[in-house]
């Protein structure tokens, strides 16, 4: 039981300023994006040529920063905790990999390819179409922690599962990603696509489980939560600065089409609240606890956007739908996921009725 208690505190910290507020921060800096990309559009355009091997390198390097701190938080040892929790795990693995990803791919065929065609700029409907499969794809890692505290959802299960579904997603998130692409027509480079999992998921693990281990050895948990401190405001930094670019050069399609935006919102919108309902009602329907049903539901409900918008910067380019796409889930997350954290207490005794029978 070691290793969760490792955790244990940082899972139990509230939510900062900076993300209960975050629609407002994306708010300013979609405002502040726009205004920059037409005050100095040469400049914009500089930032966006900075590329080798597809991957553009200021971005890269503020996804890095982005990352690693919220990787810290993982302990991959409470793995050893699955085994605890099975029937929570199991809904959480079907929520997250048989049923989130596919259920996005039809909601954006339904809504982006038919319903909201007409109003939508028909070169950028499949990149649109692209972003909401990146979006989906990639479960949440670090938010899950402030979720599941929200809910009083049992630590030891949030630890597990995040650990677990981190370890699944460098193997699976390229693999779906291509297979969901490829029923869509959209054509994605393996390469390209292959080098963004080495970028974004697998060289930050390691080197985040290196600090990680480092820094305990040294210092305790103490030293991690004193680093963790240290390094939160530059992570904010990188998030609003890669905003900031990525608005720069979406402002021109977004002054055109405001509307997008809604439209793009319409089907994250249904996924949260079909995924992390389907979650609540499979682990009521197995006799769970309320504590592990909560972070059950709230980690299928939720995504790891950081790493969907720089998939998204990878493949398909800055001024894509697709990095679009994927930024609209970062400015409807917070709002949304606190609607969801709010049903699931306010249900608690009816939940708790039903498991028990």
């Amino acid at each position: 039981m070691s290793a969760p208690s490792v955790d244990a505190p940082t899972a139990a910290a509230g939510m900062s300023v900076f993300e209960r507020y975050l629609t407002v921060w994306v708010a300013l800096c979609i405002v502040v994006g726009i205004t920059l990309g037409q005050l100095f559009p040469a400049p914009v355009q500089a930032i966006g040529k900075m590329e080798f091997a597809q991957v553009n390198l200021p971005v890269g390097v503020l996804i890095w920063v982005m990352i690693i701190p919220m990787l810290l938080r993982i302990d991959f040892a409470a793995l050893g905790q699955v085994k605890n929790h099975m029937r929570g795990i199991g809904v959480t693995l079907v929520i997250n990999w048989l049923v989130k990803p596919f259920s996005m791919a039809l909601l954006a065929w339904i809504f982006i390819k038919h319903l909201f065609a007409p109003w939508l700029p028909a070169d950028q409907i499949d990149s649109y179409v692209a972003g909401l499969i990146l979006l989906a794809a990639a479960p949440c890692t670090a938010m899950v922690f402030v979720w599941s505290r929200l809910t009083n959802g049992d630590p030891y299960f949030t630890l597990s599962q995040v650990a677990l579904n981190d370890t699944i997603m460098i193997f699976a998130f390229a693999p779906i990603v291509a297979l969901l692409l490829g029923v869509a027509s959209i054509t994605v480079p393996w390469d390209t696509l292959l080098t963004s999992v080495a970028l974004y998921i697998v060289v930050p693990v390691i080197v985040a489980q290196l600090i990680r281990r480092q820094v305990i050895a040294r210092g305790g948990v103490g030293a991690l939560e004193r680093l963790l401190h240290r390094l939160s405001p530059w992570s904010i930094v990188a998030l609003l600065a890669t905003l900031v670019l990525l608005f720069a050069f979406q402002g021109e399609q977004i002054l055109r089409q405001p509307l997008v935006i809604v439209l793009l919102a319409v089907p994250i919108l249904i996924q949260v609240f079909f995924n992390s309902g389907a979650a609540y009602l499979a682990n009521r329907a197995l006799g769970e606890k309320h504590s592990v049903a909560c972070p059950s539901a709230l980690i299928g409900a939720s995504n790891f956007f950081e790493l969907a918008v720089a998939a998204a910067i990878s493949l398909f380019g800055f001024n894509s739908g697709a990095a679009l796409a994927t930024v609209v889930g970062v400015l409807i997350e917070v709002p949304v996921m606190l609607l969801v954290v709010r049903w699931v207490n306010a249900s608690k005794g009816w939940y708790e009725a039903g498991a028990a029978r």
